[in-house]
């Protein structure tokens, strides 16, 4: 492979030390996609004239769901005996390791609670106006990965491969960088596709009836998604080595397995959402406010 064609890629995934902290550019790439998903959401529920205390229910509802999900989604899916006999580094969040099946696994319990115990309304309303924003959060974590040397491809001979420091903790305390082959930088293949899903979504949202048409806006997302999740696995390194053995056997590694329930799920949706006529929720407070104008008249 000719190294003079690849880009060598040696950022440090540390940004400031702070208290004896260290804060990553992970960290703050995370902040930044919830950041914006929840003001996106809010403008939202603006526009439909929701009750506040919705939103603030749902932003505590979304935010545990998402980090315990995602959390438990890599401790569970990827090493489970590790972190079974040192329950304790579950709890290491700050260390790494979240896993975007397990997050979405955390946002639909979260969605079903918030749905039951908050709107009273189906969990496909909620899920339409939360995807809205999740291709532009996924494609902040797949950056967080970038930034930290971690979940890229195999080796390639493309231009824009990267060298990745293997060695990166020991790297980041004084030893000399170990430089992987020049490989595909699949954490930037996954950031443009979601912010392809993103600018889908809010054009959806905001210029089409397709938040009228119950789970279309979602099952749109989810279907692209992971079936590029799907497809990108092929040419991703393992997570944990127990997924060379899967690829031998059966030429899939866990993530796309994961995948393939949320593909079929995100094709149902649509069919569902098609087969449909357009249909305008109106909620209780809506009810309440129209009854009161009603009054005034």
């Amino acid at each position: 492979m000719n190294l003079a064609l690849s880009i060598t890629w040696d950022v440090n995934p540390e940004l400031f030390t702070i208290f004896g902290r260290e804060i990553r550019w992970y960290g703050l790439l995370w902040v930044i996609g919830l950041i914006v998903a929840v003001y996106i959401v809010q403008k939202i529920f603006q526009k439909e004239d929701l009750p506040e205390k919705w939103f603030d229910s749902l932003f505590i509802y979304m935010i545990v769901g998402i980090i315990v999900g995602a959390r438990l989604g890599h401790c569970l899916f990827y090493e489970p005996e590790y972190y079974l006999s040192h329950p304790i580094e579950i709890l290491k969040i700050w260390e790494g390791g979240l896993a975007s099946h397990g997050g979405v696994v955390g946002i639909i319990i979260a969605v079903w609670l918030y749905s039951r115990k908050v709107t009273k309304l189906s969990m496909l309303w909620t899920f339409d106006r939360v995807m809205v924003p999740t291709g532009f959060t996924a494609a902040m974590i797949r950056l967080g990965n970038l930034m930290n040397h971690e979940i890229y491809g195999g080796p390639t001979d493309a231009p824009w491969g990267f060298r990745f420091i293997t060695n990166i903790n020991a790297w980041m305390n004084g030893a000399p960088p170990v430089y992987s082959e020049p490989s595909h930088p699949t954490q930037i293949y996954e950031a443009l596709a979601y912010l392809v899903v993103f600018g889908i979504t809010m054009y959806m949202y905001w210029k089409t009836d397709a938040k009228d048409r119950k789970g279309l806006i979602t099952g749109v997302g989810i279907l692209i998604i992971f079936l590029f999740r799907f497809f990108i696995e092929f040419i991703k390194n393992v997570q944990v080595d127990s997924e060379i053995a899967m690829r031998e056997n059966t030429g899939l590694v866990l993530g796309q397995w994961l995948s393939v329930p949320f593909i079929i799920w995100g094709v149902w949706m649509i069919w569902f959402a098609l087969s449909h006529k357009p249909e305008k929720v109106v909620t209780p407070h809506q009810s309440d406010l129209n009854r009161k104008k009603a009054k005034k008249k």
